[in-house]
């Protein structure tokens, strides 16, 4: 049992220890590779109805493009 607690508080306290990290830096936690986007494969995403924020980086993008069609110079 005292290994089981003993356990339980090296992983609360790794927990504890990540969360002051991320508050003080204000970065999420991310693996050392980088994912797919070191790749260059960018995530699809397959939602039906996607989130507000994919919602405003459309919007956002598409706001861009209409700015480089339209403009004169």
């Amino acid at each position: 049992m005292s290994t089981f607690i003993a356990a339980f508080v090296v992983l609360l306290l790794f927990f504890l220890l990540m969360s002051v990290g991320y508050i003080i830096k204000k970065k999420a936690v991310e693996g050392s590779c980088g994912g797919l986007g070191v790749l260059g494969i960018e995530k699809a995403c397959d939602c039906d109805d996607p989130c507000d924020k994919r919602k405003r980086r459309m919007a956002e993008e598409e706001r861009r493009q209409k700015l480089e069609q339209n403009r004169i110079i």
